[in-house]
């Protein structure tokens, strides 16, 4: 038990210590989040794309999971733009790829909870677009993040693709705001937008 409490605590560390060193001196990021199995002829991710583009070519930094989907068409855009970097923190799945071949600089994670940290730390808004399980627990980690004062100021939340979300904007602003589960100004940490220009112009102001 000593012995795979010190693996673990080995492993946590270079989680943490390996992630800073790659992410320190990247002072411009946003972070896209979405779902490792859409196409990429699918909307969100074509969408996803054009966004990094746009933003990289500004000179902003992209940060995703590293993965396929709507990961990957963001890496893609930011990779074709001649100044942002693209970046993958992966982990390593049984029914994924690693990491996608679209990044400039990459890192794979032992844990998942040093990886979604990562993932956010260091970046200044954070565009999710449609996803499953994975994307929903990276929306509400760092909507937890913001609301607690943990993440930098002005950071920006912004959820692409209003159809697809608005059972869930409805489940949070007809239940857990009437049940007193969130504070009413709570939901204006969450902007639904599916102008990606607008998102662009809003985050080159932040």
């Amino acid at each position: 038990m000593e012995k795979n409490n010190v693996i673990y605590s080995t492993r946590i560390n270079d989680d943490f210590t390996n992630g800073r060193e790659l992410l320190k001196n990247l002072k411009n990021n946003v972070t896209i989040f979405g779902s490792a199995r859409t196409k990429q002829t699918n909307l969100y991710a074509m969408k996803a794309q054009k966004l990094a583009y746009l933003l990289a070519k500004e000179g902003i930094n992209i940060i995703t999971g590293g993965g396929d989907g709507i990961m990957q068409a963001a890496n893609r855009g930011a990779f074709k733009a001649p100044v942002g970097e693209s970046v993958g923190l992966s982990i390593d799945l049984p029914f994924e790829q690693s990491v996608n071949p679209y990044t400039t600089k990459q890192l794979t994670f032992n844990y998942f909870f040093s990886r979604k940290y990562m993932l956010v730390k260091y970046s200044k808004a954070c565009v999710i677009f449609p996803g499953g399980y994975g994307t929903l627990d990276e929306l509400f980690e760092v909507v937890t993040l913001t609301q607690t004062g943990k993440m930098r100021d002005g950071f920006r939340v912004y959820l692409v693709g209003s159809e697809f979300w608005q059972d869930l904007m409805k489940f949070i602003e007809n239940t857990l705001v009437n049940e007193k589960m969130i504070d009413p100004g709570d939901l204006d940490i969450i902007k639904v937008i599916d102008d990606i220009e607008v998102i662009k112009e809003e985050i080159l102001k932040i």
